[in-house]
């Protein structure tokens, strides 16, 4: 059974925090407050991945995490800036969802709850959430952050790799010299799972795996930026490997198959159709419900794929004791069903159907934006090439996100990837403009008239 404080965030009733820790704290505070805006990301970044949740400072009870601090200091950068600094393409649908899912599973778990305890710790992560997501937003403005942004994350890459290979040669992590993460790796069925800075091998894996696209998108951009991608390439290669964990080779292999796809990338609608049926047709001819597949995923010979179908299982047989406002008692349905370890099951039983249904809203429109997007600016390779590497990257994370549930770090991933895609969308439609005004002038049909003029509205809808 789950320990109880574990739901409230557990932790240390005392700060915790390395010499060195504070010292790099103070550094990134001080660049994100001052450095031209363009670069605030950098620090932000840096100090999210590099830095161990462990590391913290306790306020009269309260948990700062230094991620929670650096986030405070991208929010007071951002209202101290000037008033007509605005987001990228203004605040879209993705925005729109992005907060109201967070608001709403803050609600949904506080009044779940009924208990102080539960209350301070939602605050804290819709801290961590909203102004984690609203920082990044600010911080990521054009096609030079977007670029600017995968670089850091080649780097980060490059650098935990190294570590967590260490971490296979030795038996111990050097992160866990700084307090706040084990500094003896797991190691299961003879296997060591490196988990470099990250909370788990498997965030540290998933991180890692679904940025290959973006990687790859690096290395062909152009000259300048091809070094860096194939730096990114073999760090992020070499997380997934020493993770040990199938759900990051999963989430490898699926950024690379949707690269096969490209071909097909004017028929996406069919695909996505027979995808279904062919799931539908699965579940009718099994014995198991399909989601049972699940269950013979073991890429690593020593994972626990099966935890996972039973979480999914669980999930949909007791949906009338969830969907209202989560459940308090999921961890009674059997062994280990405390373990969340899927982002989906994690948004119902804790947030209800509402909060699953808005997560599941972000990464539609993500989607369908993407997919606008691309069609807007067809024939121009390059900027298609980008869109497709996104979406290539946003299925990859649709894929992991059945075997792991995110961390504060795995958020702040998220919000950067989602940050990219409304700049990519945006740099996409004001491409288009000039293409759109002369076609709504033309004396074209109807149809791509109309589309001119979804053109010049502008947006992600």
């Amino acid at each position: 059974m789950e320990p109880k404080d574990l739901r409230f965030g557990g932790g240390t009733s005392a700060t915790a925090l390395h010499p060195l820790v504070a010292i790099a704290m103070l550094l990134a505070i001080a660049l994100i407050l001052f450095l031209p805006r363009k670069y605030t990301c950098v620090p932000l970044l840096l100090g999210t991945f590099m830095i161990p949740l462990g590391q913290v400072v306790v306020l009269a009870g309260i948990h700062f995490t230094v991620l929670r601090i650096l986030i405070i200091a991208g929010l007071v950068r951002r209202l101290s800036g000037r008033k007509a600094e605005k987001f990228s393409g203004g605040f879209n649908h993705i925005d729109r969802y992005t907060v109201l899912w967070t608001l709403v599973a803050f609600a949904v778990f506080s009044v779940q709850w009924m208990q102080a305890q539960a209350t301070i710790e939602a605050l804290g992560d819709l801290l961590d959430r909203v102004g984690g997501f609203l920082a990044l937003r600010f911080m990521i403005q054009d096609g030079g952050d977007v670029k600017r942004v995968i670089k850091v994350f080649a780097v980060l890459c490059l650098i935990l790799g190294m570590f967590m290979l260490y971490e296979q040669f030795t038996v111990r992590n050097l992160f866990g010299l700084l307090g706040g993460i084990s500094l003896v790796p797991q190691i299961r069925n003879g296997q060591i799972r490196s988990q470099g800075a990250f909370g788990s091998y498997i965030d540290a894996g998933v991180f890692a795996g679904i940025l290959i696209p973006l990687f790859i998108w690096l290395w062909t951009r152009d000259r300048s930026s091809r070094g860096i991608g194939v730096l990114g390439i073999i760090g992020a290669t070499t997380m997934v490997l020493t993770c040990h964990a199938s759900t990051a080779l999963l989430a490898y292999a699926s950024g690379l198959l949707g690269f096969g796809f490209w071909c097909l990338r004017q028929r996406m609608r069919n695909v996505r159709w027979a995808l279904v049926s062919v799931l539908t047709a699965l579940h009718l001819v099994m014995k198991a419900p399909v989601w049972a597949l699940i269950a013979r995923v073991d890429l690593t010979g020593s994972s626990s794929s099966y935890h996972r179908y039973y979480l999914v299982d669980n999930c949909i047989r007791h949906l009338w004791d969830w969907w209202l406002l989560g459940t308090r008692v999921y961890d009674t349905w059997g062994w280990d069903m405390w373990d969340l370890s899927d982002q989906y099951v994690a948004c119902a039983l804790t947030g209800g159907l509402a909060t699953l249904a808005l997560f599941i809203a972000i990464l539609s429109r993500s989607f369908a934006g993407i997919g606008k997007a691309r069609r807007l600016v067809e024939g121009n390779k390059r900027e298609e090439w980008l869109l497709w590497c996104l979406g290539s990257t946003m299925f990859a994370m649709l894929v992991a996100y059945f075997g792991c549930s995110f961390m504060a770090q795995m958020q702040m991933e998220l919000f950067a990837f989602l940050a990219m895609i409304s700049v990519a969308i945006s740099e996409a439609r004001r491409i288009a403009r000039p293409k759109a005004v002369a076609a709504q002038n033309s004396s074209l049909t109807p149809k791509v008239q109309s589309a001119a003029v979804e053109v010049l509205v502008g947006g992600t809808r």
